[in-house]
């Protein structure tokens, strides 16, 4: 498809509209009409969102993308900007009820577009440089709305953890950008990614600095053991906790993403993504079973689910890792908008259903047959796009992966009969054709340059790390009085300690400063969930 330079500058400066509407807003909305305006500033920062998106597939094949003078569009952009725009606009519309009467709600409010403005920032930015600020603005901002109740210990606390962390990953950031600087003397992506492609191997320097943004990407995703403040903000507004755990943690995902061609050629950089994502996937997901309090398991999830798309990224399917990222997006934007009501609709399971335990036969006869749907799923998407059926490395760890993940949900439907047997197995079915069509289709839409291949190192830890997952899991699920589950269950409870050790640490050494009502001094048990 030919491009179309007038096309190209009309979506260049509807991408700049976005940003700049967010940012208007903010400055000089009205203090009485405040939500208000946050509400039509997110809706026409939705319109010239999506009019980019088609703009710019007039101009420009969607998975390519154009050089801009400081404003990158390609398909990531433009996904991006609908997810972070729609997203705003769900939370200030739910803001406007939830704040309702709330006398800090005009500077919540305010906030709110500061945040959304410096993510849309980052996110069209096509300088390393304007993202590590829009992405030091988004952490700044987001403390605001994080101390909203600046008369609550443990939002305090849990703040300053949080603030503590953001700096650390800011340091690595830094740090890699003047590594970068010094070896390209350059911020501009293009020239970054043009200088990385004329060199057969990269310096140590580079090597560095890409292993230092990981570390960025890691400390800001609440990667263990620097998880502690994404499970501990539950005393913020539900509004806030929405746009925490589904738009500005994924940041760090996004970067990874948006580095690709340069993160890909870096060995040891992949290496440190699987294995921290690995580690937090494993850790998190036990320990989210332990939970009671629907918005902390929820929070757990995220570190879990933040720990598998670092996991995607080291292992290069960089187009899995932006499609989970729109997914999780969604889902826990939904999660935390709705979960006043999940305890009514636990309460309606528990009236009208009666679960059994699965088995073990059940676990291992749905694992046989969701990997089955997987593989019949990938040959009909392919032989639909005329091609042949190729199941190599990365094809079926993947698909072990899904069928671990979707088998207990079979198995216990066929603990409780024939019929529910035969219902789950269809959905499994679903799942594995709509997860190869997905994979297909996000690999086309989204397509990275292949910039070296994925040791085998790296696949072994994930299906051996989701394969003991998936064992200890059905372990606790089928024996829950076992002497594992005994073993299990004190550690899990208390999240292995980590986030004690970490915070015993960081406030010996920058104690959080508390409200003068409050004790002068909050131990590690009062700030931590039980």
């Amino acid at each position: 498809m030919a491009t179309h330079p007038e096309w190209h500058f009309v979506e260049r400066g509807l991408v700049l509209a976005v940003p700049v509407t967010f940012g208007v807003a903010a400055l000089f909305s009205p203090r009485r009409v405040a939500p208000q305006s946050a509400i039509f500033a997110s809706a026409l920062a939705f319109v010239w969102a999506v009019l980019s998106v088609l703009v710019g597939a007039l101009a420009v094949p969607l998975a390519a993308s154009l050089p801009a003078q400081g404003v990158r569009l390609d398909a990531v952009t433009g996904t991006m900007l609908l997810l972070v725009c729609f997203l705003g606009l769900v939370i200030a519309r739910y803001s406007r009820t939830y704040l309702d009467g709330d006398p800090g709600q005009a500077r919540s409010t305010r906030w709110l577009l500061v945040t959304l403005g410096a993510v849309t920032t980052l996110v069209i930015s096509n300088s390393l440089l304007v993202m590590a600020v829009a992405w030091t603005a988004t952490s700044l901002s987001l403390h605001k709305l994080l101390t909203h109740y600046d008369d609550r210990a443990a939002a305090l606390v849990a703040a300053h953890k949080k603030f503590i962390i953001s700096r650390l990953g800011d340091l690595c950031l830094w740090s890699a950008l003047a590594l970068i600087y010094e070896s390209v003397g350059s911020f501009d992506l293009d020239a970054i990614f043009e200088w990385i492609g004329s060199r057969a191997t990269l310096p140590t320097s580079m090597q560095i600095a890409a292993v230092l943004c990981v570390g960025a990407a890691a400390l800001k995703s609440a990667q263990l053991p620097f998880h502690g403040w994404l499970v501990q903000v539950m005393e913020a507004p539900t509004p806030v906790s929405a746009l925490l755990h589904a738009g500005v943690v994924n940041l760090g995902g996004f970067l990874m993403i948006r580095l690709a061609p340069w993160i890909g050629r870096v060995p040891a950089a992949q290496l440190l993504l699987v294995v921290i994502g690995m580690t937090t996937a494993i850790l998190a997901a036990l320990v989210m079973t332990t939970r009671v309090s629907v918005k902390v398991a929820l929070a757990w999830s995220t570190c879990a689910q933040m720990g598998f798309m670092l996991v995607e990224c080291g292992l290069g399917v960089w187009h899995l890792a932006l499609l989970h990222l729109v997914a999780h997006s969604l889902y826990k934007a939904h999660a935390f908008l709705t979960a006043g009501s999940a305890v009514d609709v636990w309460r309606v399971r528990a009236l009208t259903h009666r679960d059994r335990p699965a088995s073990l036969a059940g676990l291992a006869v749905s694992v046989a047959a969701i990997i089955g749907s997987a593989w019949l799923g990938s040959w009909l998407v392919t032989v639909a796009f005329g091609g042949a059926l190729s199941l190599d490395l990365s094809s079926r760890v993947l698909g072990l992966v899904v069928a671990l993940s979707v088998a207990p949900i079979v198995a216990r439907a066929a603990a409780n009969g024939v019929g529910a047997a035969i219902m789950e197995g269809l959905r499994a079915l679903g799942i594995g054709m709509l997860y190869a069509a997905c994979h297909v289709g996000a690999g086309r839409m989204f397509s990275v340059p292949h910039v070296g291949g994925t040791s085998s190192v790296c696949w072994a830890i994930v299906a051996l790390g989701f394969g003991g997952l998936f064992l200890i899991q059905s372990a606790l699920q089928v024996r829950p009085n076992g002497l594992l589950a005994r073993a299990l269950h004190p550690w899990l409870f208390a999240g292995f300690y980590l986030d004690e050790l970490f915070t015993r640490l960081t406030f010996r050494l920058w104690p959080p400063r508390l409200p003068k009502s409050e004790p002068s001094r909050l131990s590690v048990a009062e700030s931590v969930e039980a």
